[in-house]
């Protein structure tokens, strides 16, 4: 992507608004108020859930710890 003198541009290969991702992650627990402990290849993490409707078991794509999606098949 490139940008005009008022937009973003892009560096390195990495564009400011379409590099970021969401990653898959099974949830362990619910802890309440919105937030849950899922599994990541970096061992557990605190994520919010407050806007899907998940609960242990079951896969959700993570950005910015938001799941923002339920996934029907574990990857």
């Amino acid at each position: 992507m490139s940008g005009d003198a008022d937009g973003p541009r892009c560096h390195d290969e990495v564009c400011v608004t379409c590099s970021d991702s969401a990653v898959p992650v099974r949830i362990r627990e619910l802890l309440g108020d919105g937030l849950a402990v899922v599994d990541t290849d970096a061992g557990p993490e605190e994520i919010s859930v407050a806007l899907v409707d998940a609960g242990p078991g079951d896969v959700v794509l993570v950005h910015a710890k938001e799941a923002i999606a339920v996934v029907e098949d574990a990857p």
